[in-house]
């Protein structure tokens, strides 16, 4: 009789055990996913802010048609300027309005000289500023990347912009 309690105690111990175990590993995984997702962000972001160009970026999305442009978000290493330019057979055109941005990550609104129009292309591109924090599109130039392209975000005039939450 003790035999068979024994067994059954020994079965208990290790039920306890692994249970314990997969408590622990579960609660690994979850906190290590939602923590690895951002560090992965991190990691690239910070490995691409060894250089300063990479630390630039402009988000924007599709906007109602108007003389204002809402940016979420203006990441810049150096103070610089948020260029809005038209369309202009699928590259940036005319400038339309900017406004200056500080160093790190800052949203903004984008009062424009030009409204714009239902369905019109839109380019938000992010500018140097030569220390004067007066836009001259002569002497603050786009900001590029790594790959050597300019740093822009298009977006489009609508009356039924998407809604992004998060």
């Amino acid at each position: 009789m003790q035999e068979s309690t024994g067994i059954k105690t020994w079965q208990w111990v290790v039920t306890v055990v692994v249970i314990i175990v997969l408590i622990i590993l579960g609660y690994t995984m979850f906190n290590g996913s939602s923590s690895t997702i951002p560090t992965t962000e991190d990691t690239s972001s910070n490995a691409s802010m060894t250089n300063s160009k990479d630390a630039n970026r402009v988000v924007v999305s599709d906007q109602f048609p108007g003389n204002i442009i809402y940016v979420s978000s203006a990441q810049l290493a150096q103070p610089g300027f948020v260029v809005i330019h038209k369309d202009k057979a699928g590259t940036p055109g005319d400038i339309i309005g900017y406004q200056y941005f500080d160093k790190g990550i800052n949203p903004g609104k984008i009062t424009l000289t030009t409204p714009t129009v239902e369905s019109g292309i839109y380019y938000a591109m992010i500018h140097s500023d030569d220390g004067d924090k007066k836009f001259d599109a002569s002497k603050d130039l786009p900001l590029k990347d790594a790959t050597g392209s300019i740093i822009m975000k298009l977006f489009r005039a609508t009356s039924n912009p998407t809604e992004v939450k998060g």
